[in-house]
């Protein structure tokens, strides 16, 4: 397996400068592309899981992470506040108090729950130089995070749904887990200091465990403070092992701030807080995926889909015409022309791209393509159209294969 830090560079998928700062890495085009089909991806399994997008604000006053607990807990991966028209801002390590917050803007009836609020946003955390590396490790952080305001009966229900989308992101993804972990606290740690909390969040994450036949191990310190949580872990090219998705069962935030929902007896009840990210991190996440596909990704991911080759410059207007249309059916399309070498040369420099469409004579008067596929494949000349359109599906699909054996 490749090492992301040097591939990822090298592909243009991502970089970092001195005038930026370490641990914040920048997206250049192709990067971003990627980034981009990721967070679609993402959005489009939370819609279909019942979430609700939010946005909220990466700045907010500390008061709100010292009601959170976090200043207390968590304060050495906080940067210093800053003080603006005598209010101390402090930037995000996190987003569950954001999400709290929109809970409790107004009354909720236990008919609206569970109710879940998801978001790709941003936080920071104060990373020491040394343990910072590529896109496993850094400052600013793009977090697939969601929370899920529910009932104490369904919160099983809930976190096992969580761990199911999580499967299934993976296998779409082509990622495979190193291993599940129970993270619990630790003698001595700094968590929060409740007992039966601790006991009853412990339960509903062993019981979603063990019903759901995957094996895991328990790893004693490794736990949020406010509660355990089920890591995922996943193992670099290096065997590094990092954790890239969580659900955490949270009895307490909900508590701090004075969360509830009516019931049907019209009484006030507090909902539990089910944290969960699918992919973890954008960084992260596409860390691994550089690695796991050595930058041979599936069409949907990848930052150039199609690349039209016109054997000669006569072919140019034709190759240009499909780009055009390639691009208006949200295909990633670009022309490599006879000015970047000869075919041969343009062939192998854009070897990583999924699907390579040689136009020469024959097929520019035919206004067919003869495509090259990525693994060694190649097709009879078709017409354009037909192939945009099988292209377009494949990307749609979000499939991992490149053609259909029905296809051809």
């Amino acid at each position: 397996m490749p090492d992301h830090r040097k591939l990822g560079r090298e592909l243009g998928l991502f970089d970092t400068d001195p005038l930026i700062g370490a641990g914040l890495p920048y997206w250049p085009p192709d990067g971003a592309a990627v980034r981009h089909a990721l967070e679609e991806y993402v959005r489009e399994v939370e819609r279909r899981g019942g979430y609700r997008h939010v946005y909220s604000p990466v700045l907010a006053k500390r008061e709100l992470y010292e009601l959170s607990g976090h200043c207390a807990h968590y304060g050495e991966n906080m940067y210093p506040a800053m003080d603006l028209d005598g209010e101390q801002l402090v930037l995000r390590p996190v987003l569950c108090p954001h999400h709290a917050l929109i809970y409790r803007s107004r009354s909720r009836s236990y008919r609206e729950l569970p109710l879940r609020l998801a978001e790709l946003g941003g936080m920071f955390r104060s990373e020491l130089s040394g343990v910072l590396g590529g896109l496993t490790r850094v400052r600013a952080i793009n977090l697939n995070d969601a929370h899920i305001f529910c009932t104490p009966d369904q919160v099983a229900d809930e976190a096992r749904a969580a761990l199911e989308l999580i499967r299934r992101a993976y296998d779409a993804l082509g990622i495979r887990p190193a291993r599940y972990r129970l993270s619990l606290p630790a003698a001595g740690g700094k968590y929060v200091a409740d007992p039966d909390m601790w006991r009853r969040a412990e339960a509903v994450l062993r019981d979603v465990l063990d019903e759901s036949g995957l094996a895991y191990e328990a790893a004693e310190g490794e736990a949020a403070f406010y509660g355990p949580k089920i890591d995922v872990q996943i193992a670099d090219s290096a065997g590094r092992e990092a954790t890239l998705s969580t659900v955490q069962v949270d009895f307490y935030q909900p508590a701090q701030f004075g969360l509830h929902y009516i019931g049907p007896d019209g009484a006030k009840h507090r909902p539990v807080m089910v944290h969960r990210s699918i992919i973890g991190s954008m960084e992260r996440a596409v860390a691994q995926l550089i690695e796991v596909h050595g930058g041979a990704f599936p069409a949907w991911l990848a930052p150039t889909a199609l690349v039209l080759l016109p054997i000669s410059h006569a072919q140019v207007p034709q190759s240009e015409r499909l780009v055009r249309c390639a691009v208006d059916r949200g295909i990633r399309a670009e022309l490599a022309g006879p000015e970047q070498g000869s075919l041969g040369a343009r062939i192998r420099a854009h070897r990583l791209v999924p699907y390579q469409a040689v136009i020469g004579a024959a097929e520019a008067v035919a206004d067919q393509m003869a495509l090259r596929l990525r693994d060694g494949r190649r097709l009879p000349a078709m017409p354009a159209e037909r192939a945009l359109a099988r292209i377009g599906d494949m990307i749609g699909g979000r499939r991992t294969d490149l053609w259909a054996v029905k296809d051809g």
